[in-house]
């Protein structure tokens, strides 16, 4: 591959990665930019909602000359077809890939690249995927219909199923039977070796996205048991999938209905999420009794961020350690005077990994918050500009919190509630202002 083809690939990886769209990501081995790894998150209010799909993608000698060979792997061991362009056997059917034969223009040609290649796989998965399959518009107007509902209730639940509960259950360890194998230890990630260790321990599994997924399922978590709410009302357990006229040839997606084993599943991987944050914070008292070079970072930056917050005349924010363990930052922020949040005083846990920053913080809302960016059990939906940087955090914590004019973002809406009022009719508005007014004034009260 001659070097400007490898520069092209790392330009558009670099891109992808410094932007803000939360439903794509991308990653590669540094030694190896042709072979990438994709994930696209379902879109909202579509069967694929906030789904986790896995694709690779091999770009070849020539590229841009040729298009990349792209590959779905979120298919459950080529079992499961998602989409009528998405085939089990991982096949994806693009016209800009080549794969299917489109309207002219619609090819490849060197203008293109990887994020428009995302792009156009996620746009197959809409609130109607039936529509993705040729002769759609030919089909007998009644039997379509009902086909339509039958093919996108599967998709939803196998979305839940696969791409979700699955995945999570593989993070971390949770057996088919429900049980749980117990985290590692603190030394089998790496992190702290002694002067008798001769041996290397082996490099660690490529998953580049697993911090990133157990975030979002903590955002969505909600959304998740809300779908499967709704799904209940439709659907009954052991309730056989209807077989699609196009499925066959190992291309079908066979299967039963069963949501309430689902959301038993969801509940305990919510659980695990929780409970892993408490081991964070044993592994960190571990790392401060042997001073590695980590907790000693982190003391650091928490001695420099109380000297300038102890300056802001902006902002009121105490921020303390838990226990004197670095890992564990218990903040008091003070509510604006002159905004919504006046008089308030919420307690905030920001709880660390020892694998930071390839691990992302977990920000809880001790104190009960009514706020369309905070679940109910207090996850908080917020972007640091520097993800390595525990200053950049805070900011982000505080923007999350006081910005009164937030564009309009599915994505970003962790407490279904508060966001249907927020941004409801007028007296939706007024509603939410005063739930949130409530929270306020009950948080001085604790």
């Amino acid at each position: 591959m001659s070097n400007q083809s490898v520069y092209r690939i790392i330009r558009e990886l670099t891109d992808i990665q410094k932007n803000t769209d939360l439903s794509i990501a991308v990653a590669c081995r540094d030694s190896d930019v042709r072979n990438v790894k994709a994930l696209i998150i379902g879109p909202p209010e579509t069967p694929y909602e906030f789904g986790f799909f896995d694709f690779s993608v091999k770009f070849p000698e020539d590229y841009p000359e040729k298009a990349p060979s792209v590959t779905a792997k979120t298919t459950n061991g080529g079992r499961c077809r998602f989409n009528p362009n998405i085939y089990a056997g991982g096949k994806v059917c693009l016209s800009i890939l080549g794969t299917w034969r489109g309207e002219r223009g619609e090819e490849w040609s060197s203008a293109q690249g990887l994020e428009s290649i995302l792009i156009s796989i996620q746009s197959l998965m809409s609130s109607n995927p039936y529509e993705n399959e040729p002769g759609f518009e030919n089909a007998n107007a009644e039997d379509d219909k009902k086909a339509q509902t039958h093919y996108a209730a599967k998709i939803r639940h196998e979305s839940l199923r696969i791409s979700i509960v699955q995945r999570l259950e593989d993070y971390l360890n949770i057996h088919s039977d429900g049980v749980v194998d117990e985290f590692p230890k603190l030394e089998e990630y790496g992190q702290v070796r002694t002067e008798y260790d001769d041996v290397e321990p082996p490099p660690p599994p490529f998953e580049p996205f697993k911090d990133l997924c157990k975030r979002r399922f903590l955002w969505y978590y909600e959304s998740y048991l809300l779908s499967v709410e709704e799904a209940e009302k439709t659907v009954k357990a052991n309730q056989n999938f209807v077989i699609m006229p196009f499925e066959g040839g190992g291309n079908t997606m066979p299967g039963k209905f069963n949501y309430p084993e689902l959301k038993r599943r969801l509940e305990l991987i919510h659980t695990v999420l929780f409970r892993e944050i408490d081991y964070w914070a044993e592994e960190g008292r571990m790392q401060v009794q042997k001073e590695t070079t980590m907790a000693s970072m982190l003391e650091r930056q928490h001695q420099q961020l109380v000297e300038t917050y102890k300056k802001n005349d902006m902002v009121t924010l105490d921020i303390d350690l838990d226990n004197k363990n670095p890992f564990v930052w218990q903040l008091t922020y003070f509510g604006r005077p002159m905004t919504n949040l006046d008089g308030g005083m919420f307690k905030i846990q920001i709880s660390i990994s020892p694998r930071f920053p390839d691990e992302q913080p977990r920000v809880i809302f001790k104190t009960k918050m009514f706020h369309h960016r905070i679940s109910k059990d207090g996850v908080l939906c917020y972007f640091p500009k520097r993800q390595d940087e525990l200053k950049s955090h805070i900011e982000a914590i505080i923007e999350a919190i006081e910005d009164t004019e937030p564009p309009y973002d599915p994505r970003t809406l962790v407490n279904p509630e508060a966001s249907k009022l927020y941004w409801g009719s007028a007296d939706d508005k007024k509603l939410y202002s005063r739930q949130l007014r409530r929270a306020v004034q009950q948080s001085v009260e604790e």
